[in-house]
């Protein structure tokens, strides 16, 4: 069975964070939990929580809990915000707020 969890609109950028989903997909959600604790990179918070909520989600509806594992972690982007920089002689440049989307899907038998 699969158990999903998704995050989204994340002021991230996709790059980052798929920097740190490649690094753990190998994982077992438990091991990548733990991973996740100790990195120092700004996007291991946001996906340790759609991990955590992922597994709790699998708790709630799985009767005996075997061991889990990640069928996809997908890190798609989201929205652009565009916002302007003022710079010399009355001009601007544009840069971009990218977000970003994750979707984590967990099941109980392993590949």
């Amino acid at each position: 069975m699969e158990y999903t969890a998704t995050a989204k609109y994340l002021r991230i950028s996709t790059r980052k964070m798929r920097l740190v989903a490649d690094s753990i997909r190998s994982l077992m959600p438990q091991d990548a939990i733990t991973a996740l604790g100790a990195l120092p990179k700004s996007a291991a918070q946001p996906l340790l929580k759609v991990i955590a909520s992922a597994i709790a989600n699998a708790k709630q509806k799985q009767k005996n809990t075997g061991p889990l594992f990640f069928k996809k972690i997908d890190v798609m982007g989201g929205p652009v915000m565009k916002r302007w920089h003022a710079v010399s002689r009355g001009m601007a440049h544009a840069y971009k707020k990218r977000m970003t989307h994750v979707k984590v899907i967990l099941t109980d038998e392993q590949q």
